[in-house]
């Protein structure tokens, strides 16, 4: 079972894996431990990860990235209305009021949601991960907004306000509006990237210079440090609102606070770690891998959580961020009752069982009991109506239980309901509780006494009709704010499935023109070099003609070909290359595998020489064996001549006469036959029969008892209690 944690960043994304040795973060295709989250969408394909931003200026208008702050948004809020200016894709609104994403893709114009988007590049991390672990991933961890405090407070932010600085500072110096060419923006946003990137390492002035930025102009322009604190100010004084905030949350004081980490990728930047440290009073420690932690520690909680990993006594115990309360309508009033079922900070994942009475069917509402405290506008969570509830018989109100719950992955719901109904029963449908409760009462030892005297001058008790209480699941209808339709999530799975299955064929396409490509510089590199001696001159000529052929073929008409117009051209290369790489490759291989041969030849052939010269190392062997050995030699010795004549008439450029295989073969056939033969054991020669003395009788002893025998003497064996001062003989003991 698969052991995975994700974490997946509004920029970038990292893989981890529990293995029994410990935690590691994993590389994808390019070996690299960080996967962009950015997707790109093709004429053919898309391209997710590294290759989607390699194409990110080039392909601006079809590559989505930054799309992870507009979950949980409507298209109409002010902040994705905000960030739709700086986008180079186009962001339009959907059916149910969320945001959609508008691409060409396929040659058609498709409109994707932002929950389609995030799952294709899960799909992706979920593929590199199975690439690693060469096994299926169907359970995972994955970090949602991972560590941070503030939504708002992150890398992104600080490089905007070095993109605003430069825009306003080419706009007075070039007379160059950035912001007018998508493109242009791109790599203004990578470069400031880079700059501030290095700032963190450098207090000195550092350039910024593009060429050809805007209208084949060449822009440049300078940033230190301090410049940069000062640009960015306002964001370094959010940074003690959250800690503060923590601390109130914690119930800790500074000083109870021993040892402070920090992680992720804004943390390198020394402004941002003075303030921390300054806020504590105490050095931070920075021994976490700041991009890596938070999904080295999904993968920890994930090992937590899957019965195939047992981890030392060790817990991470969730809690709820944000306040969540109920609203409801009573029976028979207009007042709405109000309860706060789980409060900021409440542990997770937990359940708690509400009691209502009810003649009917209600309806509860929740949402977030703090809405300024949230980071996005829409407050609600969801309205769920619970079914089928009706009065009891008697016409009172039901006892209608209902169980809340913020589940593992940190999602409110109402997961069940029950109504609690009572039954009367007659006096033989008792329930079997009653029953064993009736049988377990026996009467008192003595019959005689007061209590067991049968009253028959009294009238009888009226009988009370017993009532059996049972507990009807009810159903309940759930509309959750942002929950896709099952409808509309079939979909949506379907249409990832078919995108899946075009990026493979994309894939199997390019892979079968890239070997045709490849195949082209390999053979014409090496028929000028290794492999010209084993083509002829004519061929030679014709074949190098043919690769340039192939090559303009594939840079005009084959540029974008059906894959099987690749398979075909390969084929028709093969039919002529093959045959040289062969006689190559035999080249090599045949001088060794006839001097293997040669050897074994040799070898035998001087076995059978000191058999007939009565070697007594041989002279168990029968003579009948020893000549099947003299013959197989014999028969193999003179057909190795025979094909090293015939091929030494063979030029380097006809096929060989024999094939290193072929030999190989015959080495076997001759190990086979000889092996058995010149390796058969001597045969055991019985131990002879001792005699003991007269009285005694005669025993049969192993070679290992005679042995014994020599080692402590002839005297007798010591009897119990003997003791033997002036005994010479000794045993020596080999002692580790």
């Amino acid at each position: 079972m698969s052991v995975v944690g994700l974490d997946v960043g509004s920029q970038s994304c990292y893989i981890a894996v529990a293995r029994a040795g410990g935690i590691e973060t994993i590389a994808n295709e390019f070996s690299d431990r960080c996967t962009p989250s950015v997707i790109s969408f093709g004429s053919k394909n898309r391209t997710i990860g590294v290759a989607a931003k390699n194409q990110q200026i080039t392909h601006a208008n079809n590559t989505v990235s930054n799309f992870k702050r507009f979950h949980g948004r409507a298209f109409n809020d002010p902040f994705i209305q905000k960030e739709k200016e700086n986008l180079s894709y186009d962001l339009v609104p959907l059916k149910n009021g969320g945001v959609g994403i508008k691409v060409m893709y396929m040659g058609e114009e498709h409109l994707f949601s932002v929950e389609q988007i995030t799952a294709m590049l899960l799909t992706k991390l979920k593929e590199t991960a199975e690439n690693s672990l060469k096994k299926p991933v169907t359970d995972c961890v994955i970090s949602v907004l991972g560590t941070a405090f503030d939504p708002f407070l992150g890398g992104k932010n600080f490089d905007e306000k070095l993109v605003e600085h430069f825009c306003a500072e080419f706009k007075t110096k070039y007379k160059l509006d950035a912001k007018s060419k998508i493109r242009a923006l791109l790599r203004l946003y990578q470069e400031c990237e880079k700059l501030k990137k290095l700032m963190s390492s450098n207090s000195t002035d550092l350039p910024l210079n593009i060429e050809c930025f805007m209208n084949d102009k060449d822009v440049s322009g300078k940033m230190n440090r301090s410049q940069f604190e000062e640009l960015c100010a306002e964001l370094l004084q959010k940074i003690e609102v959250p800690l503060y905030s923590l601390l109130e949350q914690t119930h800790l004081k500074v000083e109870d606070v021993s040892a402070v980490e920090i992680v992720g990728g804004a943390t390198r930047i020394p402004a941002v770690k003075e303030r921390i440290a300054k806020f504590f009073g105490k050095d931070i420690s920075t021994t976490l891998n700041a991009d890596e932690a938070v999904a080295r520690g999904c993968a920890l909680q994930c090992a937590i959580l899957s019965p195939a990993f047992k981890v030392r006594e060790f817990s991470v115990t969730d809690a709820v961020p944000f306040p969540i309360s109920l609203i409801w309508n009573h029976d028979s009033e207009d007042t709405e009752g109000v309860h706060e079922v789980f409060s900021r900070n409440h542990a997770a994942p937990f359940s708690k069982v509400l009691t209502f009475l009810r003649r009917g069917p209600f309806e509860l509402e929740a949402f977030y009991s703090d809405p300024q405290g949230v980071p996005y506008p829409e407050a609600k969570i969801g309205r769920f109506v619970v079914q089928n509830v009706s009065a009891q018989k008697d016409g009172e109100k039901s006892r209608v239980k209902v169980k809340v719950r913020v589940n593992t992955h940190g999602i409110f719901t109402i997961s069940t309901a029950s109504m609690v109904e009572k039954v009367p029963t007659e006096e033989n449908e008792m329930s079997s509780e009653a029953d064993m409760e009736c049988l377990n009462q026996r009467p008192p030892e003595n019959p005689d006494t007061d209590a067991n005297e049968k009253k028959v001058d009294q009238p009888p008790e009226a009988k009370k009709p017993k009532i059996k209480v049972v507990n009807v699941e009810l159903p309940i209808e759930a509309n959750l704010v942002w929950q896709l339709g099952k409808d509309l999530l079939n979909m949506y799975i379907e249409t990832e499935g078919k995108m899946i299955m075009q990026d493979k064929l994309e894939k199997e396409r390019n892979d079968a023109k890239n070997a045709v490509e490849e195949y082209v510089y390999e053979f014409r590199d090496k028929l000028c070099g290794p492999y010209e001696k084993f083509i002829c001159e004519q061929d030679h000529q014709n074949f190098l003609r043919l690769l340039t052929e192939t090559e303009d073929w594939l840079y005009e008409e084959g540029e974008d070909q059906a894959k099987q117009a690749y398979v075909d051209k390969l084929e028709e290369l093969m039919k002529i290359g093959t045959p040289v790489k062969v006689r190559f490759q035999e080249a090599e291989e045949r001088p060794k595998m006839f001097e293997e041969l040669g050897q074994r030849l040799q070898h035998y052939a001087k076995i059978a020489a000191d058999f007939r010269n009565k070697d007594e190392k041989y002279n168990h062997i029968d003579e009948s064996e020893m000549k099947k050995v003299e013959k197989s030699v014999n028969e193999v010795m003179e057909w190795m001549n025979n094909v090293m004549n015939a091929q030494a008439k063979k030029s380097l450029d006809q096929d060989p006469v024999v094939r290193a295989q072929e030999i190989k073969t015959k080495i076997k056939e001759l190990n086979n036959t000889c092996e058995p033969v010149v390796t058969q054991p001597k045969p055991k020669i019985e131990s002879p029969k001792l005699e003991r003395t007269p009285n005694g009788p005669n025993i049969d002893k192993k070679e290992e008892d005679l042995e014994d025998k020599n080692n402590f003497g002839a005297e007798p064996p010591h009897q119990n209690g003997e003791c033997y001062p002036n005994e010479k003989n000794s045993v020596n003991m080999d002692l580790d």
